[in-house]
Order: structure tokens, then C-alpha cells, then sequence
């Protein structure tokens, strides 16, 4: 059984069809690119995963279980961690602040015990700590980690919110272009980390994203959108070769007929 397993998700927004019917799957501690030109229903797609839209028809299965339905809050105790396309930062928190928030959705001692500061909490709230002292070091942030995040360059914050995406440990990690805004070197930086995160904490990884190199660099498997449909699924080298994909990226003409 897959971790992740979309099958025949159509979404729809009064008479526009932004997903039609897609269907695939992403295996455990798999790397999965999701690409395709503006407008090809990418986060949407992604919106409908981590529960923010509801499926017109179709559903989502997540390790086992039917995750169509489930609400919002429910999604990462389930395993789901995500990032966004614009940043969902705590702008006036500090950069350990934000991480720490992310700590939230794994807290097993309650209401009662926080308010009372009985030991449960106060063990949770160490190995907290402990937990974000080790991402802050691993995503390079550890000098910035009383900096308000409005503070701090974008890619810097993409940084952040990845690092709360990963500490509630989850077994998908939803990235939405992760290499937005960044220069070429950072991008060889990102393709390293996404790597070494796989490794570190054996999840999954779907990313959208229209860096072309780092989806082909890092995916063990790419996925392709185009006007909602879902036109190539397979490894990299299939998928770049493939002459739907060539053609929604770069027109029958050959030129560029859209934003990649």
C-alpha cells in the first residue's frame, strides 16, 4: 500500500474545472515532484491533500486511512507536514518561536497540564526545545534563532517554515516551491537538504515546483499537470522526454508558450 494514494480527485469552482480526475500515488520515504505550467492545478491539488479544499469527487487515502473529510487540525497528527507557496510565518515571532509552534499538533499532555505545568508538560516542552535546537542547527539557522522572521530575507524564511513543518516528525512533507525566490547556489543547497531531510527523518517528500532542475535532480519520481489533467507519471527521465509535457511547456511551435 502506497503512504500516499490520490485517486480520481476532480475539483471545481462554480463552472471551471481545476482538477480533473487525477490519480497517483507516493510510496513511503519516496521523493515526488509535482509539476506543470501557471495555472495547471498544482496547489490546488496540494490544498486538497492537506485538507484545506474538499473534493468535488474522488478521494485521498494517507497511510491506510480515508484523509477526504478529515478536518484541517486533524491532518498533522495523521502525518501530514506542510509549507506554503506565500510564506504562513508568525511574522513578529522569533524564528525558535515559529518552530516551536509546530511542536503543537504532537502535544499529548492537554489543556490541564499545561495550565498546571504538571511534568508531562514540562517533558514535552524539553524535548520540544530539544527537537528545534536540532533543526535550527540542521537548516542552518541557529544564528538567526532569536531574529523576528520579518526580519529575515525570503529565503531564510522558507527555511523556517520548513523547519515547523518538520517538527511534529511527519511521514509526508508537503512543499509548495521550495525554491522560490532563490539564487542558483541556494538551490544546489535545497536539492542537498531535501536529501539529507529524507534521510534524517525517513518521510516522503511532495514537492510543486517549477525549478525544473531541482525537480529532476532530487525526484525518484515526477508527476505533470497540464489544465488539471494529469499527462505524464513515471521517473524523470521518462517524464522530461515525454511529448505531452514537452508541449505544455513549450508549445507544438516550439517556443515558450508559457510561464515554466
Amino acid at each position: 500500500m502506497a503512504l500516499l494514494e490520490v485517486e480520481d480527485v476532480v475539483v471545481r469552482f462554480g463552472g471551471v474545472t481545476a482538477v480533473a480526475g487525477v490519480s497517483f500515488t507516493v510510496e513511503d520515504r519516496q521523493i515526488c515532484g509535482l509539476i506543470g505550467p501557471n495555472g495547471a492545478g498544482k496547489t490546488t491539488l496540494f490544498n486538497v491533500i492537506s485538507g484545506i479544499y474538499r473534493p468535488s469527487e474522488g478521494r485521498v487515502r494517507f497511510a491506510g486511512e480515508v484523509a477526504t473529510g478529515q478536518p484541517r487540525h486533524r491532518m498533522a497528527p495523521l502525518g501530514l507536514g506542510r509549507t506554503f507557496q506565500n510564506l504562513a510565518l508568525f511574522r513578529s515571532m522569533s524564528v525558535r518561536e515559529n518552530v516551536l509552534a509546530g511542536a503543537h499538533s504532537g502535544g499529548r499532555s492537554g489543556f490541564l497540564a499545561n495550565a498546571l505545568r504538571l511534568p508531562a508538560a514540562r517533558r514535552e516542552e524539553r524535548e520540544a526545545a530539544t527537537q528545534a535546537a536540532l533543526l535550527l542547527a540542521l537548516l542552518e539557522l541557529d544564528a538567526v534563532a532569536d531574529v523576528p522572521v520579518a526580519a529575515l530575507p525570503f529565503g531564510t524564511q522558507k527555511r523556517v517554515e520548513m523547519a515547523r513543518a518538520l517538527i511534529s516528525r511527519p511521514k509526508l512533507l508537503l512543499l509548495d516551491e521550495p525554491a522560490g525566490g532563490l539564487n542558483h547556489g541556494e538551490v544546489d543547497a535545497l536539492a542537498a537538504l531535501l536529501r539529507d531531510v529524507r534521510a534524517r527523518f525517513h518521510c516522503a517528500i511532495l514537492l510543486v515546483e517549477h525549478h525544473m532542475n531541482l525537480v529532476m535532480r532530487v525526484s525518484d519520481k515526477v508527476v505533470a499537470l497540464d489544465f488539471g489533467r494529469k499527462i505524464a507519471d513515471g521517473t524523470p527521465e521518462e517524464v522530461r522526454s515525454d511529448p505531452e509535457v514537452i508541449r505544455a511547456y513549450l508549445g507544438d511551435g516550439g517556443e515558450h508558450a508559457r510561464a515554466a
